[in-house]
């Protein structure tokens, strides 16, 4: 069996074949000029991202399948700077909670209990990348039996 190795300028070449032979097989009109109304409702997209809580990850022209509860999303991208925001959130939904218990509002108990969990976890992946980002990685250092060369006499009388 035969080795073949794959330079990069091979890569790259066999992928924009493989794209114009997909291009010719594609009807034309998809291969148009976006119309400006069409770029500002893309570039829309990205600034409807912004939350007050970071950004909504989802892909473009996705809609949001959690209907805007975007403590509950997880693709809700949380910076560090919004802690404090989210940490107001969680204990908003916990004095909530008290409140629905306290009332029997059955109801909303499990819903805000969805929406609670999800913020502790978020609060707790923020606390986890903190602790991450200021601990050092520690490599390892090999030990003197590691790195020398072991010799292994070999019976030759056998």
């Amino acid at each position: 069996m035969g080795y073949a190795a794959i330079y990069p300028t091979d890569a790259i070449e066999a992928h924009r074949s493989l794209i114009a032979r997909r291009r010719n097989l594609r009807p034309t009109e998809e291969y148009r000029a976006v119309t400006p109304a069409e770029w500002q409702e893309f570039l829309g997209h990205f600034e409807r991202r912004k939350l007050a809580l970071g950004e909504c990850g989802r892909a473009y022209g996705i809609d949001c399948a959690h209907e805007h509860s975007c403590v509950r999303c997880p693709v809700l991208i949380v910076g560090p700077d919004e802690k404090p925001r989210l940490e107001q959130i969680r204990d908003n939904l916990v004095a909530r909670i008290a409140e629905a218990e306290r009332e029997g509002w059955l109801g909303e108990i499990e819903g805000l209990s969805v929406s609670l969990a999800a913020a502790e976890e978020k609060v707790a992946r923020l606390e986890t990348q903190k602790e991450r980002a200021a601990s050092p990685v520690l490599l390892g250092f090999p030990t003197i039996g590691e790195v020398t060369v072991r010799e292994t006499v070999v019976d030759r009388t056998k």
